[in-house]
């Protein structure tokens, strides 16, 4: 029998049991707890999961667990994003990764890669004198998920930094409101240079995970806060159309989502039209593993619309999105006897290992 494997991602939209948050966790939990049971997910990936710390313990994840309780999920295996200096978890915006199966190893990345590029702001009042380092909060973290049947997954968990500017001193009028459509600019610039960066980032890990082997099976999962055709999803998936080398075909990440029909393919509502920013990218070989996509974007709501009365909804404004795969029940090897994983438009065929 194949098995059969269902891989998740979904944004909880700060994730928290704060007493001054509306809607409260109390509320949410109803509402959430059964979307996550939907899913049915043998790894999940999440994104903003707040931390919580209570009478000087450590953060921990204790809103995350009372929502897991009383699902498939709460005997999960689970790696989290940490804080490096506390050691603890982040009080906001942690990512995790629930997996049915063994977590090998784990790993997160922040400026492992790609150092932070430096940038002098150009509208800032006072004005900077020098070039100051532009560096991406968010980490990215890596676990490498074992199967029963001796092969492994390795998934990334991502949330790319959003379109909202970066602040530009002396540009704000409140938190929301822009003094200068310039300083507004550049602040969107700060922004995108630093999603494009965890892009990079991202991007090179995956080429160190296929120089380790070539037919490695990766998903890149999360909210990549862009659509498709985007500079930093492009720069992830490695397009032999961009690169112009056939020699990396087998290294590209392929976008899951085509599978889902247009008209159903969006994740979240901005200004009542439907965005695709959550994403599972996965590597060829996973592909051919591929069964099918789902978005359940049945009941979000738009929280965009400008000036309209704000509605706090229990939901999340971001849909979950799951890929379904069929795996052998033993591994197997892709065998041309050559380097078939950087000449993948070569003859293929495979070799079932036996015994393994």
């Amino acid at each position: 029998m194949p098995i059969k494997l269902r891989i998740a991602t979904f944004n909880l939209m700060n994730l928290d049991d704060r007493r001054d948050r509306f809607p409260s966790l109390e509320e949410r939990i109803p509402v959430l707890r059964p979307q996550l049971v939907r899913l049915d997910a043998d790894i999940l990936c999440l994104q903003e999961v707040c931390g919580q710390r209570q009478h000087g313990r450590k953060y921990r994840l204790d809103a995350m667990n009372r929502l897991l309780e009383c699902t498939p999920y709460e005997g999960y295996k689970r790696i989290s994003t940490i804080d490096q200096s506390s050691g603890e978890v982040y009080d906001h915006h942690n990512l995790v990764i629930l997996s049915r199966y063994d977590i090998a190893e784990h790993h997160q990345y922040t400026h492992t890669y790609a150092p932070p590029p430096r940038y002098q702001k150009v509208t800032a009042q006072p004005m900077e004198e020098e070039a100051r380092q532009i560096s991406w909060e968010r980490p990215i973290l890596h676990a490498r998920v074992k199967l029963p049947n001796n092969m492994t997954i390795d998934v990334i968990n991502l949330h790319l930094k959003s379109r909202r500017p970066t602040n530009i001193q002396g540009h704000k009028l409140s938190e929301r409101t822009w003094k200068t459509a310039s300083g507004w600019a550049e602040g969107v610039f700060i922004s995108s240079m630093k999603r494009i960066g965890q892009a990079l980032e991202t991007r090179i890990l995956i080429d160190r995970l296929f120089d380790e082997d070539p037919c490695a099976l990766i998903a890149v999962c999360g909210d990549f806060n862009e659509e498709l055709d985007e500079v930093s999803i492009e720069a992830m998936r490695g397009d032999v159309e961009n690169t112009g080398n056939m020699e990396l075909s087998m290294r590209i990440m392929v976008p899951t989502e085509r599978n889902i029909p247009e008209p159903a393919r969006y994740s979240l509502l901005h200004n009542g039209k439907g965005k695709m920013l959550d994403q599972i990218l996965v590597s060829r070989t996973m592909l051919a593993y591929f069964k099918g996509s789902e978005v359940h974007n049945e009941l979000l709501h738009d929280e965009s619309i400008v000036f309209a009365s704000k509605i706090f909804y229990p939901e999340s404004d971001h849909a979950p999105v799951i890929a379904h795969f069929e795996l052998p029940e033993t591994k197997i090897r892709w065998s041309t006897g050559t380097d078939l994983c950087k000449t993948g438009y070569k003859c293929i065929r495979s070799v079932k290992e036996k015994g393994q």
